[in-house]
């Protein structure tokens, strides 16, 4: 299965407050779901990047699966990583019914596995919602990278150390570049990537 590596631009729209009644609560406003998905899926060790805004388990994944990608399949269940979320439910309820989730046990490895009706499992990276907007990009980038081999946790541990980041070095996906002249790319960069520029 193959699918453009993009971000999905579509969101759960923020609940509005009751006219003329005084909201204890403030809605956050949500950003678009940040969502990227390798060209082909199945090939690395992961699949996608999802950049979750919170903890809270059953509001992101209700977005996630809500608005995951036709091509990719529709999503029936999902299996997390509980270092990544507050406690969540096992059923979270999505547009036309509900979807199971379970925890792997004791892991730490920042990724769901979200298993779709064709029974395809796509292991996707999370990115911590903490993470600067520079961290979160390289992150998503790094996850649908071809030849991606690191473990989703080693994966962010090297993004976290790419402290300062040169906006003028940031990916084009029109044909441009990741890391400026002399610079060193991160270690999951193949070496061809990083030399054809």
């Amino acid at each position: 299965m193959t699918t453009p590596d993009r971000t999905v631009p579509s969101a759960r729209p923020a609940a509005p407050a009751a006219s003329g009644a005084p909201n204890p609560v403030q809605v956050l406003e949500r950003r678009p779901l940040r969502l990227r998905m390798a060209q082909s899926m199945g090939v690395d060790r992961l699949d996608g990047g999802w950049w979750p805004q919170s903890r809270d388990l059953a509001v992101e994944l209700a977005d996630l699966v809500d608005h995951f990608p036709v091509e990719c399949g529709r999503v029936v269940r999902a299996l997390f990583s509980p270092p990544d979320w507050d406690p969540a439910p096992r059923r979270i309820p999505v547009e036309g019914g509900y979807i199971k989730v379970g925890s792997f046990p004791r892991d730490d490895t920042h990724l769901i596995e979200l298993k779709t009706s064709d029974r395809t499992v796509l292991h996707v990276l999370v990115v911590p919602p903490t993470f600067t907007d520079a961290q979160g990009a390289e992150a998503l980038l790094a996850a649908v990278t071809r030849g991606n081999v690191h473990a989703a946790g080693d994966l962010l541990a090297v993004v976290d150390e790419q402290l300062e980041v040169d906006p003028a070095d940031h990916w084009e996906d029109d044909g441009g570049h990741w890391w400026g002249d002399g610079q060193v790319a991160p270690s999951f960069r193949t070496a061809a990537e990083t030399t054809d520029r």
